[in-house]
């Protein structure tokens, strides 16, 4: 490839695993639009409701946080964990009323990494975090930790195949076999449901992992 494409196809990985900047603010917005199919899906497929205690691990533009808050109501807690000190601040703004409020809580952190309590959640959504992880096991388990007795974790990943034609992706992204995710949130103890997502230009895949 040539190096000047080779050069902003890494950047573009790497604004997607991480926004920041100037460059990070045009991500945001394209990461609300592109992710809010499979975010609105794996939302309702954690069956959210009121008083639940939810969170959007690698929420990134925020559009993941939106959607809990209106499930969870004025009764229910949303918290949002981001690796990027960028999207954090982003978030802090847009929700202040609900960080305020206490309905909201931000924290920097990664999927191996939960500043989070054991058994304190009852509905987990992650999309489209995982490639950039590479200990899938550590951070299988790390969702599983957090997770009560009866919570649903949903992990949502675009459909590897379709993910592998994309020019950006041999840039930092771990495109893993659906299976693969599957087996690893089977290890962390958790039994597992899988669900397509029929989307253009790259279906995706639900895996809804409950404690076993």
């Amino acid at each position: 490839m040539n190096p000047i494409v080779a050069r902003v196809m890494s950047t573009v990985a790497g604004q997607l695993g991480n926004p920041h900047g100037v460059l990070g603010k045009g991500v945001a917005r394209f990461l609300n639009r592109g992710n809010r199919p499979m975010i609105a899906a794996a939302v309702a497929a954690a069956e959210v409701g009121p008083v639940d205690a939810a969170a959007d691990i690698g929420f990134g533009g925020g559009i993941g946080l939106t959607l809990l808050l209106e499930r969870v109501g004025t009764t229910g807690t949303v918290t949002g964990v981001e690796l990027s000190p960028d999207m954090l601040t982003r978030a802090r703004s847009e929700f202040a009323d609900d960080l305020t409020s206490g309905r909201l809580k931000v924290v920097e952190g990664s999927l191996t990494g939960l500043p989070l309590p054991d058994d304190s959640l009852d509905a987990v959504i992650t999309c489209n975090t995982v490639y950039f992880v590479p200990d899938l096991d550590a951070a299988c388990a790390e969702l599983a930790r957090v997770l009560r007795p009866k919570g649903r974790l949903v992990v949502g990943i675009g459909d590897p195949d379709a993910m592998a034609r994309m020019p950006f992706t041999p840039y930092g992204f771990t495109l893993r076999p659906v299976a693969d995710v599957t087996a690893a949130m089977e290890r962390a103890g958790l039994t597992v449901e899988h669900r397509d997502l029929p989307h253009k230009p790259i279906p995706g895949h639900l895996l809804i992992g409950r404690p076993a």
